[in-house]
């Protein structure tokens, strides 16, 4: 082949490379722009506030009401506080909460400088630290799923037994970063399969309205408070029940994706202040009026529904008097 072929042949190579590659940009560029239009704008909608952060460090424990908290992959954080990061266990590492304990409500459990404190009414405090890596890890139960702990140690064991006034042995389990966590999809399909929790029932995170719980207050004989259903956040300046309708929400730099409702149990019917359950009240008013739709009785079964469980889509922090607001597309 001549020369002027050769150079005439690369040419023609060049140009219907040069029109592929140009080709492929347009078409790029064309499906970015597309996407970009196509896409629906996501709406902002303000709802109401947060009045309260309620971090449950130790599962069945009392509350600690906090002004500003880390929202985490898995729950709530304020310093060395974690949302139901401690556990009661029997002595073969299953869940003790207040359905079988209803006691447990009024065990508070704190942490400072490096050391827990554990209180209740009529027990003097007992401080030990926080880290004990020598300790053994237990295997645990929790509902169906198998989940590690670090034991405690033996002091905290006799104050959790002579408080519940047992004669079995109870011991007290943390659950550390690097240990076997719970994946709430085995047993709820709705949650993603890579959420991971600690010792919660469900999800990392719980929420309620103040109106919700004043709407069911108002069928009671007696007032409930919003620590009965130990939410992780509480919402203000919105109708009762508005919380069921928000998908996703935006919180300061926080995200959260609503995955369920939070059906109840006969844990509900423990008073926080006494530790008395009763069985009844207000289990039976909210079966009354709160049960699921015939579709998604698969779901909840007969437990009726109050509150909502989210999944963290963007970490950050929270705090009270932050605005709600709704995300729609």
């Amino acid at each position: 082949m001549e020369l002027k072929e050769l150079a005439a042949n690369a040419l023609a190579q060049n140009k219907k490379a040069a029109l592929l590659v140009g080709g492929a940009g347009l078409a790029l560029l064309g499906f970015g722009l597309g996407y970009k239009y196509l896409r629906k704008p996501e709406k902002v909608v303000r709802v109401g506030v947060v009045s309260q952060l309620l971090i449950h460090p130790l599962k069945s424990g009392k509350a600690v009401s906090v002004a500003l908290a880390e929202c985490q992959k898995a729950g709530l954080k304020f310093g060395e506080l974690q949302d139901r990061h401690w556990l009661v266990v029997t002595e073969d590492g299953h869940m003790v909460t207040g359905r079988q304990q209803p006691r447990l409500v009024l065990v508070s459990l704190t942490c400072e400088g490096g050391h827990v404190c554990l209180n209740s009414p009529n027990m003097e405090e007992l401080r030990f630290p926080i880290s004990q890596p020598d300790n053994p890890v237990m295997d645990c139960r929790v509902f169906k799923a198998d989940v590690q702990g670090r034991d405690c140690g033996d002091e905290a064991s006799r104050w959790l037994t002579r408080f519940l006034g047992e004669e079995n042995t109870f011991r007290l389990v943390h659950f550390e970063p690097q240990m076997k966590a719970r994946r709430p999809a085995e047993e709820y399909p709705l949650f993603p399969q890579c959420e991971q929790v600690a010792y919660p029932d469900f999800g990392p995170v719980m929420l309620l309205s103040e109106s919700s719980v004043k709407d069911l207050s108002s069928k009671l004989e007696k007032e409930v408070t919003v620590e009965r259903f130990r939410p992780s956040i509480v919402i203000s300046d919105c109708e009762a029940f508005d919380e069921d309708s928000w998908e996703e929400i935006q919180i300061g730099s926080v995200r959260l994706q609503r995955i369920m409702s939070c059906g109840r149990c006969v844990f509900t019917t423990v008073d926080p202040e006494t530790g008395v359950i009763t069985r009844k009240e207000p289990l039976d008013t909210l079966k009354s009026y709160r049960l699921c739709k015939p579709s998604e009785k698969h779901i909840y079964k007969a437990s009726p529904l109050f509150g909502q469980l989210h999944t963290v889509k963007k970490t950050g922090i929270l705090q009270v008097g932050d605005v709600v607001y709704k995300i729609s597309r």
